[in-house]
Order: C-alpha cells, then sequence, then structure tokens
C-alpha cells in the first residue's frame, strides 16, 4: 500500500462514493474506504478528518473558483450575472464526472444529517459568492443576497438535473441558468 501514492484523495473520494452507493453511507467505515483504494488508513485520515469529509471536501475549491469566476467577470457585468455564470461554470465542473455527481447526492440525499452538512457547506458557497462581489464593489446586503439566491437556484437544479440522468444531453449549467431566469422571471412579475 503506497503512503503518497499519486492522486490519493481523489481516488478515496470515488472509490467512497462507490462503496456508499453499494453499501451505504453509514455500513461503509473509512478502513474499508482505504482499503478498496490500496491505500493504508492512516492516510485516509491524511486526507480526510472523517468520512462524511469524504463527501464535502471539494467546497473550498468550489468556493475558492466561484470568487475567482466572480472576480474575473467584467465590470459592467451587473452581481447577478456574475453570480450567474460562476455557478453556471461550477456547474460545467460537476458535469465533468456525471455519473459521481449523481452518486454522491443520492448518498447526501438519503441521510438527514449528511443533508444537514450540506446546507452548511452551501452556506460556505454563498459567503464566498457574497465576499467576491464585495471586492467588486457590490453593497455588503444585495451581495449576500445574489449569494443566497445563486446557491438557492443551484440547490434547485442540481437534484432536476440529478433526475435527468436518462435524459441524453441533460446540461447541468444549462439547467441551472434556466432555474436562475424562471426565478428571475417570478420576482419580475411580483412587482
Amino acid at each position: 500500500m503506497g503512503r503518497w501514492a499519486p492522486d490519493s484523495r481523489g481516488r478515496l473520494a470515488r472509490i467512497a462514493f462507490a462503496l456508499f452507493a453499494e453499501k451505504g453511507f453509514d455500513e461503509t467505515t473509512s478502513a474499508e474506504i482505504a482499503e478498496a483504494a490500496g491505500l493504508t488508513e492512516r492516510t485516509f485520515f491524511r486526507h480526510f478528518a472523517d468520512k462524511r469529509d469524504v463527501l464535502f471536501y471539494a467546497v473550498p475549491l468550489a468556493a475558492g473558483r466561484l470568487a475567482e469566476r466572480i472576480a474575473e467577470a467584467p465590470a459592467e457585468v451587473a452581481p447577478i450575472e456574475a453570480v450567474t455564470e460562476a455557478i453556471a461554470a461550477m456547474c460545467g465542473d460537476f458535469q465533468e464526472e456525471p455519473e459521481l455527481a449523481r452518486q454522491r447526492h443520492r448518498v447526501i440525499a438519503s441521510s438527514p444529517a449528511l443533508q444537514e452538512r450540506e446546507l452548511a457547506k452551501h452556506e460556505e458557497l454563498a459567503r464566498a459568492i457574497a465576499a467576491a462581489l464585495v471586492a467588486r464593489g457590490v453593497d455588503p446586503t444585495p451581495a449576500r443576497a445574489c449569494g443566497a439566491v445563486g446557491i438557492a437556484a443551484f440547490r434547485v437544479a442540481f437534484p432536476a438535473w440529478c433526475a435527468q440522468r436518462r435524459v441524453k444531453g441533460a446540461d447541468l449549467p444549462e439547467t441551472f441558468r434556466q432555474t436562475m431566469a424562471a426565478f428571475r422571471a417570478a420576482v419580475a412579475e411580483a412587482r
């Protein structure tokens, strides 16, 4: 078992998702994940605090990418548009490995405790978005609102996309953009 095998973290995550899908989250141990990956349990704990962390380890990376994408948006782009395009790009990242994203979704959906943790992680993403908008000169209150709305729309779009898994060409970025457009239309109609 290699101590520092290349991409140990990614390999552990992929194997964990497969084991969670096969055996269930609660029935899978960190030792089983490590063994299936050809690593030691000690190596597992170098990469993850616990097996729940496997499901959420990419959140800091996603938060950083969202902030970068918002910072890179042209100055004339409205804050909500910058958020929409940044999250749509994140959706494109998820779509690179659709079955992995769907496995993760199924595991989280099966556990109220994991759903609660996911809410906290989504709040981290909303805060990162708000901070990136504030750095662009947006006042804090509308920045927080844009972050919250963007993540709420993602929380609607992602499960809808997961449910479309048998639909050829199901496109997560487009599903997200449609969700944001529907929200904006509903708000405009309410005026």
